[in-house]
Order: C-alpha cells, then structure tokens, then sequence
C-alpha cells in the first residue's frame, strides 16, 4: 500500500516570512519615490503594505498550526545549520511593517506595538543565534569530534545578526531612539565580523550549496539600511553616500552572479533578491530627494522598476510552486552537517 505523502504544511520552514519582508521593501520603495511620482507612488505603497500584512497573517497562523502539528519538524529547523537562522524573519517582518505603517502616517499604539513586539524579538532571535557560537557542540563530552559552526555561516546570518539595524527606520520617528540606536549599534558591531566569517567560510570550506546562491544578495542590505537610518539622524552626507556606495557594489557584485542564480530550481531563498534591492532602491531615492543631484533620482527610479519586476516574478514563481506542489515540500539533501 503506498505511503501518503507528507502534508505540506510540515515543510513551512520560517523562511516563508521573507516574503513580508519583500512586500514591505518594495512598499516602502514606491513611498521613497512619492516626490517624483507623487500620490500614485503612495497608493501603490499602501496596496503593497496591505498584502505584506495579509501575508504575515496567513503565515503567522500557518505556522502556529504547524507548531501544534508537527512540533517536531519545528524542531528540525531549529537545529538546522541554515534554517534556524530564518526565525529572525518573523521579528524583522514585524519592524518592517511597523516602519511602513509610520511612513503612511499611522503611529497609534497599534503600531507601536507592533514595533516593541519586532524589537524584543529579534533581540531574542539575536542572542539566541550567538548563544550557539558559545554553546560546547554536540558529542564534545564523550570526546568524539564536532562539526564546528562553519556549516551555519552563510549569508542568512545577517538576518538574526545584522538586522538589528532595522529598528531606527521607526524606531526614531515613533520616540524610541534610544533604544533603537542601542540596538542599532548591536548589528553595526557584528556586521563587519559576520560579513568576514561568510567570506572566510567561502575561501577555506568551498562554495555555499547553489540552491543557497541568492542568499549573497543578503550582502546588500546591511550597508543600505544603515545608510537610511543615518539618514534618519540627519548623518553627513558624505558618511550615507560611502554606505550607498558599499551596497552598490554588493549589488555588482552579486548581480555578477545572476545566471547561475537563474539557473537554480526556485526554492523560497530566491526570496533573498527581494529586500536587499529594495533596501538599496530606497536610499537611493532617499539621497536623490536629499541632495537634488539628477543621478540618484534617475538611478533610484530605475531601481524601482528593477525591483518592481523582481517582487512580481518572485510572486509568480511563489504561486507556480504552491500550486505545482514543489515549494511545501521535502528539501533537497544538502552538503551540510547539521548544528548542535
């Protein structure tokens, strides 16, 4: 008698809410270019912003369900070398759509709250993630060698690690600048140390397995959103450009590598592409509406529709494979020894 197959709902990893994350991105890049499109650019933000938060809460009930069903396949993801850095998602979904909230007008309690709840949160997700690198490994005790940590670093590390840099987008403007720079200056200490670890891993362990290859796009993000924060403090000029400048050339350098990206099976890291650009789309435009200089504004604009196209194709794909039955479905088996 054949086995039935595994419900889908098992395979809905933390990932998913990379896809709030993107919806958000582009949201907020359709309101950086109100000044030059006027309303329609707001409109098109507030549409967006309206399905960034109706898919955080289809996930979020989806993943609770998960929980209560298949506990043990939540467990799976904490112990995995990759996944586990994709809890940091849901708290970094939630500042996203706090920020795009404040930059519509709202900043009622509502939304306070939804900025609290991001921010404590990913705090919880960031010294959860480093409390690994300090935790003995596995089978230590009974003299037997470890893994080490190296399978865990890639790319998603940024998520848990960096993304503290998150909190000031509404953080300044909702009254909590304190605490938001405090947590601000928690991802600036451990950018540069993650981005290092990621290259040293690449160089001496080989190259990350190519279904994670649009994880570099990562790369990109840490530079721009820093930039826009500073920006919020009213940082020189000179400092935000050098930033704009840094993700600009992760941009490059990743985009190098768009065909072997192409080339790979779609598969929710895909979804990586999404906010690094938009990230990078907004300040550009930020820059272009602060410095009046006609390069910024054309490039931002040109950068909107870039990444306009992305999201769209990323939703596409995401419908294709819920509905092709390829996506909330067993991984492939990957070159990684799984984390203590």
């Amino acid at each position: 008698m054949p086995t039935a197959a595994p419900a889908p709902l098992k395979f809905l990893m933390p990932g998913w809410f990379a896809l709030v994350m993107g919806l958000c991105g582009l949201a907020l890049a359709w309101h950086a270019a109100a000044p030059w499109l006027g309303e329609l650019a707001n409109g098109v933000a507030l549409v967006i912003g309206a399905l960034a938060a109706g898919a955080f809460g289809v996930l979020a009930l989806a993943s609770l369900w998960r929980w209560q069903r298949h506990p043990a396949a939540l467990a799976d993801d904490l112990r995995h070398p990759v996944r586990h850095a994709f809890v940091a998602t849901v708290p970094v979904s939630l500042l996203l759509l706090a920020t795009l909230a404040h930059a519509l007008g709202l900043s009622g309690w509502g939304v306070r709250g939804l900025w609290w709840a991001g921010s404590l949160l990913q705090w919880w997700a960031t010294l959860w993630v480093l409390g690994r690198w300090l935790a003995p490994a596995d089978g230590a005790a009974a003299g037997t060698p470890a893994p080490g940590l190296w399978p865990s670093v890639t790319p998603v590390l940024f998520i848990p690690v960096v993304g503290n840099v998150v909190a000031p987008l509404a953080g300044i403007g909702l009254g909590h600048g304190l605490w938001a720079a405090a947590q601000f200056g928690i991802g600036l200490l451990f950018w540069p140390v993650v981005l290092s670890l990621v290259l040293a891993r690449r160089i001496a362990h080989g190259p990350l397995p190519d279904r994670l290859l649009p994880a570099w796009a990562i790369t990109v993000a840490p530079p721009a959103v820093v930039g826009i924060a500073l920006l919020r403090w009213n940082a020189p000029l000179p400092v935000v450009s050098a930033l704009w400048g840094m993700a600009l050339f992760a941009a490059l350098w990743v985009g190098a590598q768009a065909r072997r990206i192409a080339s790979q099976p779609f598969g929710i890291p895909f979804w990586a592409l999404s906010f690094p650009l938009a990230a990078l789309t907004v300040l550009t435009l930020q820059l272009g509406s602060v410095t009046g200089l006609a390069g910024y504004q054309t490039l931002g604009l040109g950068l909107l529709a870039l990444t306009s196209l992305v999201v769209v194709g990323l939703c596409l794909a995401t419908w294709r494979g819920l509905r092709d039955g390829t996506l909330l479905a067993p991984e492939p088996v990957a070159t990684l020894t799984p984390a203590p």
